[in-house]
């Protein structure tokens, strides 16, 4: 039932997606769908959410820069593989959709959030940070980056582009600054 929601989001979008049409693409009753479900939004997010890896364990290199660099091309390996444009219908449905927002929020990026956090203390308990950092800042930035680059630049999301993020964006972000800068006489004038 679940595989049957996902292919027809990506066939017909969310809003010609139906409860009804789902239970006929998985031979199912409606009954037997609404016993499960009371709507759509919650069928979308489980069947993400059982779809995706079940218990990924995030990297653990010993190295903050190479965890964030083999999580980052992860992401980039699954926006860029089949399940895509699955993604991109499941952001426009959101789009839609408050609700289902709100539950991909509540339930799949929060996933996100706490795999950063998990980084993120192991990175402070090696000594690598020297501030509390955010994970929602981060993930939210990252996200960002990969989906400009997949649904407005169309730039390609290679090697170059993953270093680039963990790199030049994230790792700064999350050096910060312990001090405000000094303002010099030269800058006064």
């Amino acid at each position: 039932m679940l595989d049957a929601a996902l292919q027809l989001l990506v066939e017909v979008g969310y809003e010609r997606m139906s409860m009804v049409a789902v239970a006929a693409r998985a031979r199912a009753s409606k009954a037997t769908i609404y016993r499960r479900w009371s709507c759509k939004d919650e069928m979308v997010v489980e069947a993400l959410r059982r779809h995706g890896p079940a218990d990924h364990v995030p990297a653990d290199t010993g190295c903050l820069r190479d965890d964030m660099a083999a999580e980052v091309r992860l992401l980039i390996d699954t926006v860029s593989g089949p399940d895509g444009s699955l993604l991109v219908c499941v952001l426009r449905a959101a789009n839609e959709s408050p609700r289902l927002a709100s539950m991909i929020q509540a339930n799949i990026l929060q996933r996100k959030v706490d795999l950063g956090r998990c980084l993120l203390e192991r990175a402070a308990q090696r000594g690598e940070l020297l501030a509390k950092a955010e994970p929602e800042v981060l993930v939210e930035v990252i996200l960002a980056m990969i989906f400009t680059r997949l649904l407005v630049t169309g730039e390609p999301l290679d090697e170059a582009f993953a270093d680039h993020v963990v790199d030049d964006v994230v790792l700064p972000l999350l050096a910060g600054r312990s001090t405000p800068p000094a303002v010099g006489i030269e800058h006064l004038s």
